[in-house]
C-alpha cells in the first residue's frame, strides 16, 4: 500500500491453552503476526501459583517489551495474546490486552476490530454505574459479558446477549478466570482461524495462520463467523452465538493486510494475489519493458500481473527492512526524505525502460506521487501504475483508520485527472468484479465498503448494503 502510513487500526490477537507453560509460545505467536501492529503488544496469564490473570503489556515490538529473563519469570498455560497499531499517537494505556476488574473477578481481552457504536454503550454502562478506567471499548465489552454473567447466565448466554448489542468487526480473544475464548462477529469482518499443536498439547486461535506455523501448530479451519470458541489443553467447545444470513469478509486482508504465507477463509493470500495480479493484466494491459512491485505488499500481485503480460518483473525497488512506521513530517523536504529512506531504485534495472509500478492499493497518492518521481529519476522512460484493488472512493469504518473522504485521491476524479495527480504516464486499476473473482468470495458476503460505499452495517449518513438481521 503506496499510503500505508495512512492506514491504520490493524490488530492481531492469539487466544492459547496448553497441557504446559506458553509464555515463549506466546512470544513467537505474537511476532509472527508483528506486522498487523507494531505500536504495542501484550499477553495476559493465568498464573498457576498467584491464581490470578496477569497481564504484561507495553508500547514497542514484541521483541522489546518482552526480554529473555522476563520472560523465563513469566507463567501459565492457558491465555492471551495482542498486538496494536493506529495512526494515533499511542500511550501505554492503549496496549491490550485490557486487565478490567469485575463483578464477577478479572477478565482479560484482546480485540481486532472497531465497534461503531461504542460510545453509546459506554454511556448506557456508565448510566449503570460502570466506573470506566479506559474509556475502551473492549472494558465495555468486559462490562456487558460480566452483566450477563453476574445476572447468572452462563458463557454462551452471555457471549450472545453481547453480540446483539455490538455493532461493527471484532475478532476477540478472551479471558476469564483460568478460561481462554476467541470469538469472530457474525460478519466476519476480521479473520480468525483455529489450530491444534501438533504435539497434542493443545489448542490455538489467532488473526493469522502464520501464528500457528511458528508455533508448530496444525491448521485447522477458520473461527466461523458467530462463533465462540473455548479453547482447552484437551479440546474445543464451539457454539454459535450470533448468525447473519451474508458475511462480510474484509478483502483488504486478501489484498494487503495479512502476512502472503498466511492462509485466509480456505485460500493462500499469496495465491489470491498472484491470481489478482493475473486480473489485472488482462483488464488493464500496457506495454512495457519491465514490472517493478513497490515492496512488500505489491510483490505477489506483480508476479502474477508478469506472468500474464509476459513483461519480465524485476526487483526495481529495494525497501530498507530496519524502517518501521513513517511518523508525520513537517514539510515537503523531509516528506520526500522519508520516501528514500525507506525504498531506493535499483537503476540498472529501471533507466531507459518503460516501467510498471504494482501496488496492492492507492489512498491519498502522495506517496505513490513520490514514488512515480523517484523511478522518473532513475532514468525511467516512461512510468506506468497499477492498482490491485479499485479506487478508493469512501471511508472504512469496520479497521482501516481511513474516514475522511477529501484525502482519497480518487474521489471525483477521471483516471487522468489521477494520472496528472501522481505523475504517472497511465494509471490502472482491478475492477470490482475483477477482484471479486481473484479472491474467490462471494459478493455477497465481501464488504466492499471503501471502493463501493455500501457497508454491510448501518452507519449513519452511509448507504447500507441490505438490511441485515440477527437469526
Amino acid at each position: 500500500m503506496s499510503d500505508v502510513e495512512f492506514v491504520g487500526e490493524k490488530c492481531g490477537v492469539i487466544s492459547m491453552a496448553r497441557k504446559d507453560p506458553i509464555p515463549f509460545y506466546m512470544y513467537y505467536a505474537l511476532r509472527a503476526i508483528q506486522h498487523r501492529g507494531q505500536e504495542a503488544a501484550g499477553m495476559a496469564l493465568f498464573d498457576p501459583d498467584e491464581k490470578k490473570i496477569v497481564c504484561t503489556k507495553g508500547l514497542g515490538l514484541v521483541e522489546s517489551i518482552f526480554r529473555r529473563r522476563q520472560m523465563e519469570d513469566l507463567k501459565g498455560s492457558m491465555g492471551i495474546g495482542h498486538t496494536y497499531y493506529s495512526i494515533r499517537l499511542s500511550k501505554p494505556e492503549n496496549a491490550q490486552p485490557h486487565l478490567i476488574k469485575t463483578a464477577v473477578g478479572d477478565i482479560a481481552l484482546a480485540h481486532n476490530g472497531i465497534i461503531v457504536n461504542s460510545g453509546q454503550l459506554i454511556q448506557e454502562l456508565k448510566a449503570k454505574g460502570h466506573a470506566f478506567v479506559t474509556d475502551t471499548e473492549e472494558e465495555a465489552m468486559a462490562y456487558i459479558l460480566a452483566e450477563e454473567l453476574f445476572a447468572g447466565n452462563d458463557i454462551v448466554k452471555a457471549a450472545k446477549k453481547m453480540v446483539k448489542r455490538l455493532a461493527g468487526s471484532y475478532a476477540l480473544s478472551i479471558m476469564i478466570g483460568e478460561r481462554v475464548f476467541a470469538l469472530r462477529d457474525p460478519l466476519g469482518i476480521r479473520p480468525m482461524c483455529l489450530g491444534k499443536f501438533k504435539d497434542g498439547s493443545g489448542y490455538i486461535a489467532a488473526s493469522e495462520s502464520v501464528a500457528l506455523d511458528v508455533t508448530d501448530a496444525e491448521l485447522i479451519r477458520d473461527v466461523a463467523p458467530g462463533e465462540l470458541l473455548e479453547l482447552k489443553p484437551d479440546g474445543i467447545e464451539s457454539n454459535i452465538v450470533g448468525s447473519l444470513e451474508n458475511k462480510s469478509y474484509c478483502f483488504f486482508e486478501h489484498v494487503y493486510f495479512a502476512r502472503p504465507d498466511s492462509v485466509i477463509e480456505g485460500h493462500s493470500v499469496y495465491e489470491t494475489r498472484k491470481s489478482i495480479g493475473r486480473v489485472l493484466a488482462k483488464e488493464q494491459p500496457v506495454k512495457a519493458d519491465v514490472v517493478v512491485p513497490i515492496p512488500d505488499s505489491g510483490r505477489a500481485h506483480a508476479q502474477g500481473f508478469s506472468d500474464v503480460s509476459g513483461i519480465p518483473m524485476a526487483e526495481g525497488l529495494i525497501k530498507n527492512r530496519y524502517i518501521n512506521r513513517t511518523f508525520i513530517m513537517p514539510d515537503q523536504k523531509t516528506r520526500d526524505m522519508s520516501v528514500r529512506e525507506k525504498l531506493n531504485p535499483v537503476k540498472s534495472e529501471i533507466a531507459g525502460r518503460r516501467v510498471v509500478l504494482i501496488d496492492d492499493s492507492i489512498v491519498r497518492g502522495t506517496t505513490m506521487r513520490r514514488i512515480v518521481k523517484m523511478v522518473r529519476d532513475a532514468g525511467a522512460k516512461e512510468v506506468h501504475v497499477r492498482v490491485g484493488s479499485p479506487p478508493i472512493i469512501a471511508p472504512c469504518y469496520l479497521g482501516i483508520d481511513m474516514t475522511t473522504r477529501d484525502q482519497f485521491v480518487a474521489v471525483g476524479k477521471t483516471i487522468p485527472e489521477i494520472e496528472k495527480e501522481i505523475g504517472a504516464d497511465s494509471v490502472g486499476y482491478i475492477s470490482i468484479d475483477g477482484l471479486i473473482s481473484a479472491i474467490k468470495l462471494a459478493r455477497n458476503d465481501t464488504c466492499l465498503g471503501c471502493v463501493s460505499a455500501e457497508y454491510p452495517i448501518k452507519i449513519e449518513g452511509e448507504k447500507e448494503r441490505f438490511q441485515q438481521r440477527l437469526m
